[in-house]
């Protein structure tokens, strides 16, 4: 009996233990999930002179490349370095692979070691993959390594697609995927932001070689579009680690509840058997010594 008891103790122990862990973890997913979000918010109002400046050069832009009807394909996926995350890459990949089916075949990029694995282990054989920036000052050092990835791309051969697959948040959800048609942007593109508004009265000129000046301003747009891209993906990944850590914090106490009941009851069981010993004992003493007076 005292040795199921110690058991007991023991895993209650390490369930108290366990639990201590995970609402650590959910706490630092949730401030993570703030983080990301912020910084997502803090990259809009760069990214709304980036679309100015773009709106100035390609005003001047005489035309558009054509777009292929079947261009080459490479694509993105971001998905996480670390486990605790629900279906996260799971339902990263199924996405991802549905929409690349369609299309032509496809070089791939991975961000994120549990990801590269998955792929690998479907069979897949990536043109590479990158790790999941650590923090949110890392997330540039990222970006640059991306963009040297995605610009051979752009001078090797026009109009090829280079497509970003991510999790976004929702309200409401967790995340869902999404995809992002990250370059060439097409007619389509150019002409919603030309239709915007100059919030000042007289548009600004560009100086200095036209083409040169729009193919600096794409490469920040590409940088915005990629930054804001993996700050999402870190978002949904804290999102869907709180998410775990909750669902496991509820098992842990389910489980705790179990082991003290447990443990009550056998402690229980044990003080009831150290009674009937003693009542067993008090009883042969009281017999005996009636029986000797009789005598």
């Amino acid at each position: 009996m005292s040795d199921s008891l110690s058991d007991l103790q023991r895993k209650l122990s390490s369930a108290g233990e366990l639990k201590s862990v995970v609402r650590t973890m959910k706490a630092i997913a949730a401030a993570s999930i703030t983080r990301y979000e912020r910084a997502v918010e803090a990259l809009a109002l760069y990214d709304q002179t980036v679309q100015r400046g773009l709106y100035v050069a390609l005003r001047e832009q005489s035309g558009w490349p054509d777009q292929p009807a079947r261009p080459r394909q490479a694509a993105i996926l971001f998905g996480s370095d670390q486990g605790l995350v629900g279906q996260f890459n799971e339902d990263l990949q199924r996405h991802a692979l549905a929409q690349l089916a369609a299309g032509a075949p496809a070089d791939i990029w991975v961000v994120g070691e549990r990801l590269r694995d998955r792929m690998e282990d479907e069979g897949i054989v990536l043109a590479g993959h990158f790790s999941v920036p650590g923090s949110i000052p890392a997330i540039t050092g990222l970006v640059a390594r991306l963009l040297a990835v995605i610009e051979p791309w752009q001078h090797a051969e026009p109009g090829a697609a280079v497509t970003v697959f991510h999790h976004r948040p929702r309200t409401g959800e967790l995340y869902a995927p999404h995809s992002t048609r990250l370059w060439p942007t097409d007619e389509v593109w150019r002409q919603r932001l030309l239709a915007q508004r100059w919030p000042g009265h007289r548009v600004p000129q560009v100086f200095g070689e036209p083409a040169r000046v729009l193919g600096g301003l794409i490469r920040e747009y590409l940088f915005v579009s990629l930054y804001r891209v993996c700050a999402e993906s870190q978002a949904s990944e804290h999102a869907s680690r709180l998410a775990a850590m909750q669902r496991a914090d509820r098992n842990i106490d389910e489980l705790l509840h179990q082991f003290r009941q447990e443990w009550n009851r056998q402690r229980q069981a044990g003080i009831d058997e150290e009674l009937f010993d003693v009542l067993a004992g008090f009883e042969a003493i009281h017999g005996s010594g009636t029986r000797g007076e009789v005598t």
